[in-house]
Order: C-alpha cells, then sequence, then structure tokens
C-alpha cells in the first residue's frame, strides 16, 4: 500500500466512524460547546488583533515588536487548532470562528445533514444541508423530533 492508498484508505475509515447527533444529544453536548467556542471567539479576537500588529511593526520597521507579536500569533494559533480538535472529539465542526457556528452531523431522512448553533443561543434550533453554509440554517420543525 502507497501513501496515497494509506491517506484515502484513513480518510474512509474516518468517515465511518462519524457521529450522527439527535437533536438533544446535540442540545445535551452545548454546555462543553459553549465554554471552547467561547474561547475560540477570543483566541480568534486575539489572533485579528496580532495579524494587524504584526504588520504595523513590520511596516514601522519595528522588527523586535513585529517578532514578539509573530511568536504570539503562532501560540494563539496552535491554542485555536487545540480547541478545534476540542470541539472534534466531541463529534462536532466549528465552521465560523468569529461568530461561534458549530456544526453537529445528524441524519435526515437518510441523508446527512447539520444541526446548526450559534454562539449566543439556548439551543440548538437549526439545520441545513450540507452543501448549504450558514445561509442556508432552517429553523428545526418536526423533522427532528
Amino acid at each position: 500500500m502507497d501513501a496515497f492508498e494509506t491517506v484515502s484508505l484513513s480518510g474512509l475509515l474516518a468517515g465511518l466512524n462519524r457521529k450522527f447527533f439527535s437533536l438533544s444529544e446535540a442540545n445535551r453536548s452545548l454546555p462543553l460547546v459553549r465554554r471552547v467556542v467561547a474561547d475560540i471567539i477570543r483566541d480568534y479576537e486575539q489572533l485579528c488583533v496580532l495579524h494587524s500588529a504584526c504588520k504595523a511593526h513590520d511596516v514601522s520597521g519595528d522588527l523586535q515588536r513585529a517578532e514578539e507579536a509573530r511568536e504570539r500569533y503562532a501560540r494563539v494559533t496552535d491554542h485555536l487548532s487545540e480547541l478545534q480538535e476540542e470541539l472534534e472529539k466531541i463529534g462536532c465542526e466549528i465552521k465560523d470562528y468569529r461568530i461561534g457556528l458549530v456544526d453537529f452531523p445528524a441524519l435526515l431522512d437518510g441523508r446527512e445533514v447539520y444541526l446548526c448553533w450559534q454562539a449566543g443561543e439556548d439551543r440548538v434550533t437549526h439545520w441545513h444541508e450540507n452543501e448549504a453554509a450558514h445561509t442556508g440554517r432552517r429553523p428545526i420543525a418536526h423533522e427532528f423530533s
């Protein structure tokens, strides 16, 4: 088996182990998801500030401060990756770091869809097709009862 087959096979096996959430399971996971997403939003805001600082220090020629900002940027990026992995272990996916948009894989009539939650919402109240983005969110009616 070559490297390409190994990568392809591992991707296929990961899909077989994919967790699908019921609406109640997604809502039960929210206490932990909320905490992780709050950290993601905070870190992402910090990352944006650090990115601007790096550029400003580069332009001004302050190489020492630019390097310090880049080092902090790298640490925050690493932490964001850890937070994203934590969500992936739960079984959900962060879709927007800025607003804290999270998708939970689910099944509806035998097809894969996403239950969708955004920071600030009390519970999971929307869903969308796999191909649809945040703008394709639909309120949950009877589909997942």
